[in-house]
């Protein structure tokens, strides 16, 4: 079932004023920045405790995906860094990564971008956030697929083949849905089994 992108509203903030990835860090070190944060276009974005379905949902996302890519390659709400004038100001941490190199690799850096087979965001609060702030990131960037699953509508949003900033086929499936891995190939993932059953 295809689908269009949210159009991202015209917006300005003539005294807005973006942080940048190395000034954060800086200020977490001098204790002024606590907890855990992403940084996206110059935003510090609180990463808000986790409730039970979404909790629940990234335990089935992990299950799954360790099946397919083995635990090694899987990484949990940790630091993508993105290279380039981007990565001055921003620095995503998406739910859940799956990567080409194991995690022996990352244990002195974060991944690339390059290095990135799919992203996935649980979306339950957050959804117009990760359809229009991090599906373009993602794609500028040249992540070659990103999932994005709302909670609320129990529809996943699934981004492929990044171009020109953006993503060119992006479709939306319900949980009646099977859907395939451009990096797995011959896996079908079925909806419903990422998401937690409506009668728990």
């Amino acid at each position: 079932m295809s689908s269009t992108l949210i159009a991202p509203e015209l917006e300005t903030f003539p005294n807005r004023y973006r942080w940048s990835v190395e000034a954060c860090y800086r200020l977490m070190e001098l204790g002024f920045l606590e907890g855990r944060f992403e940084i996206l276009d110059g935003q510090v974005i609180d990463k808000m405790g986790q409730n039970p379905p979404h909790a629940a949902t990234l335990t089935r996302l992990l299950r799954i995906l360790s099946a397919l890519f083995g635990t090694d390659f899987i990484r949990v709400q940790a630091p993508i860094t993105i290279p380039g004038s981007e990565g001055i100001y921003n620095e995503p941490e998406p739910d859940v990564a799956v990567t080409q190199a194991s995690e022996i690799s990352y244990i002195n850096r974060h991944p690339s971008p390059t290095e990135i087979l799919l992203v996935v965001e649980v979306s339950d609060t957050t959804l117009r956030t990760d359809l229009i702030v991090k599906a373009r990131l993602y794609a500028q960037v040249g992540i070659p697929e990103y999932w994005a699953l709302d909670l609320n509508t129990r529809h996943l949003h699934v981004h492929r083949d990044p171009s020109k900033g953006e993503y060119a086929n992006i479709t939306v499936h319900p949980e009646s849905d099977s859907v395939s891995l451009a990096s797995c190939s011959g896996a079908l993932v079925a909806v419903a089994d990422l998401l937690p059953p409506v009668d728990a």
